[in-house]
């Protein structure tokens, strides 16, 4: 698998390919640092808010005291507990992702809720809070029982849904486990569009609700109860309370948004390089996540289109191939005048019979693999293979500038390579040029690309005669005068000779060097 960037988003939850023991341990410590730093915070600003800031009777010495016990001492208490009850929930869902075992759709989807559920643990224990606090407040001085519950209440609503943010951040990695199976799953959890809503809510909707609270609570004191002074202290403090939470929850929630199709985007560009065997994690339950499926899929689609290509081009050839991907394949034909090279093993039948077939096999794969490479080094077609024989043209199915002289380089390429790289095999060459139906024949269900003419039947004829020459390479004479100068100067004239099933005689060529 390929990716651009982390896997899961972000660099502090590692890589795909990180061991099940790293994972665990980065996930458990992400998990605690993230969630105990939230609920000391969301402590303090409390503690700070209830003692200093909203407005209310002055706090007399029991409440406090009551406060600077109670907060340590409840968020101590409420740590521990959370991360026990917390914990061993956790690992009771995600026992299967520490091993190899595969899990069921079952331990899947529950797998995907433990966001939720340690959020709920966090709001029960903010909820508990609330009402002890209050209760408190009630006991000690009931004039500020009110402005104790609501100022807990916020703070809640606030530091639970930066724990969901942050729970669900730190199990992307095993969301992506999760999802990751062969089918899937669908978790009928709070979408993106009602996850947005719900924390705009929570981080911006609830302090801002506040701030209309303190307005409310400022109106109901006596006056003189509240200065200028005062209420402008308690306004910046609750101001920059709302800035600071409300954009941390915005931000939470705007990277759980953009993480997803962020990796989408990366993994496309890497598509658009022709990097197909990339693919994103899946780690995110709602649409961002049947979005990085879909991604997947799509990829896994042009593979296997890409892979059936390939093996479509290397049987009927690329160019053929193109044309067919284009819809423009269809059986009929044109006249063209191409430039047909045709290469024939010499003694292929006592070739066959002192040697082992698999050496035999090899011998030929060495010789077309020579073949093959000079034809397509000079724009030509290798039309089809005829047991241990070639026929390449040039010249259709793409029309070529000097197609003659395109040919005759190879074949003298061809010839010098042949020797040097393939003792063990002679061939002979032969090429010829003229006019010659180029298309598709067969039936509807099946046809074939090939070249049907006298130019083939030439260069046919002469690759016979080519093996009883030096250098077992002749070609007609009507090619080097067809080839451009620059390829002509390698050939002189010789023979005249009657081909079989023509009447006419064909000067022959043979190459100088």
């Amino acid at each position: 698998m390929t990716a651009s960037t982390s896997g899961y988003g972000s660099v502090l939850l590692g890589n795909p390919g990180q061991s099940r023991r790293r994972l665990r341990i980065r996930v458990q410590v992400l998990l605690t640092v993230l969630l105990v730093s939230t609920n000391v915070i969301g402590a303090g600003i409390v503690f700070v808010l209830s003692a200093v800031v909203i407005p209310s009777p002055a706090a007399n010495r029991g409440t406090v005291l009551s406060l600077a016990i109670g907060v340590p001492v409840y968020v101590g208490i409420a740590v521990v507990v959370g991360a026990a009850w917390g914990t061993a929930g956790a690992l009771r869902s995600l026992r299967w992702a520490t091993r190899e075992d595969e899990p069921s759709d079952e331990q899947r989807v529950e797998a995907l809720g433990v966001p939720w559920f340690l959020t709920k643990v966090q709001a029960t224990l903010w909820a508990f809070a609330t009402v002890l606090f209050t209760a408190m407040a009630v006991a000690v001085q009931p004039e500020r029982a009110l402005t104790t519950a609501f100022t807990v209440g916020i703070a809640s609503a606030v530091v639970t849904a930066i724990a969901y943010l942050f729970s669900e951040f730190a199990l992307r990695p095993i969301a992506a486990r999760a999802l990751s199976g062969e089918t899937r799953i669908k978790v009928r959890r709070v979408g993106v569009r009602r996850r947005m809503l719900l924390f705009w809510g929570l981080g911006t909707a609830a302090p801002v609700v506040g701030l209309v609270a303190v307005a409310i609570f400022t109106l109901t004191l006596r006056e003189g109860e509240v200065t200028l002074t005062r209420l402008a202290v308690v306004i910046l403090a609750l101001g920059s309370v709302v800035l600071v939470f409300g954009a941390l929850v915005t931000w939470l929630n705007a990277r759980a948004v953009v993480a997803p199709i962020l990796s989408v985007r990366n993994a496309m560009q890497r598509v658009e390089e022709g990097v197909l065997d990339t693919e994103v994690e899946v780690y995110d339950g709602t649409e961002l996540g049947q979005l990085q499926a879909g991604f997947n899929q799509m990829v896994s689609g042009l593979r296997d289109r890409e892979h059936l290509r390939d093996l479509f081009g290397r049987h009927v050839g690329r160019d053929v191939a193109e044309a067919a991907s284009r819809g423009e394949v269809e059986l009929g034909g044109e006249t063209r005048e191409v430039s047909v090279l045709f290469v024939d093993v010499v003694g292929s039948t006592t070739l066959a019979t002192e040697r082992h077939p698999t050496e035999v096999v090899d011998l030929l794969n060495q010789f077309f693999a020579v073949v093959v490479a000079e034809v397509d080094q000079r724009g030509g077609f290798v039309n089809k293979f005829i047991g241990d024989a070639a026929l390449a043209v040039f010249g259709a199915p793409v029309e070529l500038d000097d197609h003659a002289g395109r040919a005759l380089a190879a074949g003298r390429a061809m010839a010098a390579r042949l020797a040097a790289e393939v003792p063990d095999l002679a061939a002979g060459i032969g090429i010829a040029t003229g006019e010659a139906v180029a298309g598709n024949v067969g039936d509807e269900s099946r046809f074939e690309y090939t070249v049907i003419g006298d130019a083939v039947n030439a260069a046919a004829r002469l690759t016979e005669l080519a093996k009883d020459v030096d250098g077992r390479l002749l070609v007609a004479m009507a090619s080097v005068e067809r080839a451009g100068d620059d390829e002509a100067r390698h050939w002189r004239e010789q023979d005249t000779v009657t081909l079989r099933g023509r009447s006419s005689a064909t000067t022959c060529a043979v190459p100088v060097d």
